[in-house]
């Protein structure tokens, strides 16, 4: 049992820190050779570690992930990025439309992937047009996360939120759509507020005028390819009324859609899977293991029964709300679902508790730059870009952005309980 504790912490340190102390072994790294560590030390057998693996949940992301890069391939964030960027409107306007694009887009499809997609060409197209990129960025990583708080495919958190809780599309529509919209002009007012004169390259003082550099050469994107697109659109609006409106499992309905659009005469399968996160995808895989590991030991189960007895009850809405938030800026939001969700007990307030869970790791992700893989993504590929984003600068709007929004949730959240 002793053993089982330390590979459980070694894993979630990694998960906190962002690798094995050390070592060069980041997340996924640590999670599958922990997985592997739990087996070789008879914490868990090969057998009972292959049926811990929620296969549903692995399965649904991968195909929303297939779908999702579908519409890289075919040219559309390119072509949507572009559009976006050159209109010819203010800067607080342009703003706006980037949070409700990012926003929308990310409750549709996989948020990381959006982030990712579009990252590299809103850098390049706002410093073209002379406006500081740091504002747009952020509040287009802000927006990318509240809004993927909505739906049951805007996360892979979500996904495992709601397969463990038992919940539909539709039910968890019901409970996370209104304050997930809610969001988005509070990221808004509060981004444009701290800018507010400092929307031009030339107006910033000359310390953080000096962080953007001239930006690095980008691959450009693909053209838009609109019988692609519009392919990918379908077949996206099938998987979606699949699951509003069908029995079938949600995990069968997504890799349809994505069999549906790898099968093609035009894009090699290989450019497409190409955008595929398999390093998330794998990370879940040995979470999963080492959850269920340390899980057969007890020891979760004992303290979670302390806690309730002293009064601190996670069945509680509220409180999974503050302990999901709290936790998914210590481990990333995905560990920190993967750890709550199998000692939840899904009952008369299921929904209250995948509102909980979604919108807590959600909207509390934005209050560190390594709250969320979005974040980490937008960070990396505007330095990439030239552009500096310090862990100041990202906590300067992500603090009050954080607080705002989870106060909005929290009061919902308590209606719902």
């Amino acid at each position: 049992m002793d053993l089982t504790i330390l590979i459980f912490l070694l894993v979630y340190v990694a998960m906190g820190v962002g690798k094995l102390p050390g070592f060069k072994v980041d997340r996924t790294g640590a999670a599958i050779i922990g997985a592997m560590a739990m087996m070789s030390a008879g914490s868990i057998s090969p057998a009972a570690a292959w049926n811990a693996i929620d296969y549903r949940s692995v399965g649904m992301l991968f195909g929303l992930m297939v779908v999702s890069a579908a519409f890289v391939v075919s040219g559309f964030y390119g072509w949507a990025a572009r559009g976006i960027a050159t209109l010819r409107v203010s800067p607080p306007v342009l703003l706006g439309v980037l949070v409700a694009a990012g926003g929308l887009l990310s409750a549709v499809l996989t948020n990381d992937v959006v982030v990712v997609a579009m990252t590299p060409l809103l850098v390049s197209i706002t410093l073209a047009r002379g406006l500081n990129p740091v504002p747009f960025l952020l509040a287009f990583c802000f927006a990318a996360n509240s809004g993927s708080a909505g739906t049951l495919i805007g996360s892979p958190q979500n996904m495992i939120a709601a397969q463990g809780l038992g919940l539909s599309f539709n039910g968890f529509l019901r409970v996370t759509a209104l304050p997930a919209l809610a969001s988005l002009p509070i990221v808004w007012g509060i981004v444009a507020l701290l800018y507010r004169g400092k929307w031009a390259l030339a107006a910033l003082p000359p310390g953080q005028g000096s962080q953007i550099a001239a930006p690095a050469p980008a691959a450009p994107p693909p053209p838009l390819d609109r019988w692609e697109t519009a392919k990918a659109g379908l077949v996206t609006l099938a998987v979606i009324a699949g699951f509003i409106f069908s029995d079938v499992s949600r995990e069968l309905i997504a890799l349809t859609g994505a069999g549906l659009l790898l099968l093609n005469r035009r894009i090699s399968s290989r450019d497409m899977l190409g955008h595929v996160d398999g390093d998330l995808l794998l990370l879940i895989v040995g979470l999963f293991v080492v959850n269920a590991a340390l899980a057969a030991t007890g020891l979760p189960q004992s303290l979670l029964a302390e806690f309730r007895a002293a009064g601190f009850d996670l069945t509680q809405p509220l409180t999974l709300f503050l302990v999901g938030g709290a936790l998914s800026n210590v481990v990333g939001n995905n560990p920190a679902v993967m750890l709550l969700v199998p000692f939840l007990e899904a009952g008369a307030d299921h929904a209250a508790l995948g509102a909980a869970l979604a919108l807590g790791t959600g909207f509390s992700s934005n209050l560190i730059v390594f709250g969320s893989l979005a974040g980490i993504i937008v960070v990396e590929q505007a330095a990439a870009q030239g552009v500096t984003i310090s862990f100041r600068e990202f906590s300067r709007a992500g603090v009050p952005v954080t607080l705002a929004c989870m106060l909005v949730a929290a009061g919902w959240v308590l209606l719902l309980g």
